[in-house]
């Protein structure tokens, strides 16, 4: 169990995809996704294993929610800036988290 105090520690932001690159070097399909999380945290590159499940025009403009705070990873020689967050779908496929209704990109996640 953790306390509230240790999921403050967590920063989820909302943000809103600007580019998406197919990422040849990745072990599964994935494409680099760029996002804007506003004035406050930027721009910042991800990887996300979403070919299967989504086509790059399906993606940008798209509303999203990534971890901001965990340190940069190199993946396939690339360095991943924030964790994207999605969950399994019920075909097997991946389901982006997302706002439910328009908001500003930035906001943080309580």
């Amino acid at each position: 169990m953790i306390t509230f105090d240790d999921f403050l520690k967590i920063d989820m932001r909302v943000g809103k995809v600007v580019a998406v690159e197919d990422f040849p070097r990745a072990h599964k399909p994935s494409y680099k996704v760029q996002v804007d999380f506003g004035p406050e945290i930027g721009v910042k590159w991800t990887s996300a294993q979403a070919k299967r499940d989504y086509k790059p025009e399906q993606l940008i403009g798209r509303l999203v929610i990534g971890v901001v705070n965990f340190p940069p990873k190199n993946i396939g020689g690339f360095m991943s800036e924030f964790l994207l967050l999605g969950v399994p779908a019920e075909d097997g496929g991946l389901s982006l988290l997302m706002p439910d209704r328009a908001t500003e990109i930035g906001g943080r996640i309580y």
